[in-house]
């Protein structure tokens, strides 16, 4: 049986070089869901690399691999978390020290983002199983608009839960009558991406709006 060769090298190779490039991108990413699901395929990858060319203990090193990925999936997806939302204002310390320590990761996502807040400014925390996940902070505009200063969540969390939880509890709790939409400015593709899985859609150039109604 004759092997696939493709630019001079044997499919095979290929293979392992794929497997070795997902294995490093998942050892990349903060999210814990994404490292483990990268790390899956790369490994199913490796464990087949290494039975085909007759390396048994890559090829059973990289299949224990997945399956501690599947197992640890499992848990990290399908657990039962507890969700909680704390209120907070612009004078909390403990709001202040956690903005200041993940200061660097917000100005990825919203560059001009500053700590000075209006008597209108509404602030909150999402809790996952007691953990500080992210903050939502809003500003009450016109025009039945309410503005968001800040929708950030901690990287080891952001699988779109903590996300839709602010969302809704900020929805439950600060919407007024007068309040019909939520707009958002941002020009970062990543977190754009992220709106429009929240259910923002474009309303202007780098501007995004979500319907409260």
């Amino acid at each position: 049986m004759n092997e696939i060769v493709w630019l001079n090298l044997p499919l095979i190779e290929w293979i392992g070089y794929l497997a070795s490039t997902i294995v490093l991108i998942s050892l990349s990413l903060s999210s814990l869901v994404k490292l483990r699901i990268f790390n899956l395929f790369g490994s199913a990858a490796f464990s087949f690399y290494g039975f085909y060319i007759g390396a048994l203990p890559v090829g059973i090193m990289n299949m224990m691999i997945v399956f501690f990925n599947i197992y640890y999936l499992r848990f990290l997806l399908f657990k039962n978390e507890l969700f909680d939302v704390v209120k907070a204002n612009s004078t909390d310390e403990f709001l202040r020290k956690f903005l200041e320590y993940h200061k660097s990761d917000i100005k990825r996502f919203f560059p001009e983002f500053q700590t000075v807040f209006s008597e209108d400014t509404q602030i909150l925390l999402a809790l996952r199983d007691a953990r500080i996940a992210g903050v939502f902070i809003v500003n009450n505009g016109v025009d039945g608009s309410a503005e968001v200063l800040l929708d950030y969540v901690t990287p080891q969390y952001r699988d779109y839960k903590t996300g839709r939880f602010l969302l809704t509890a900020y929805k439950e709790q600060y919407v007024r009558k007068d309040i019909n939409h939520l707009v958002c400015e941002t020009s970062n593709t990543s977190h754009i991406a992220y709106l429009r899985k929240m259910g923002f859609e474009n309303g202007g150039v780098n501007s995004f709006k979500l319907l409260l109604s």
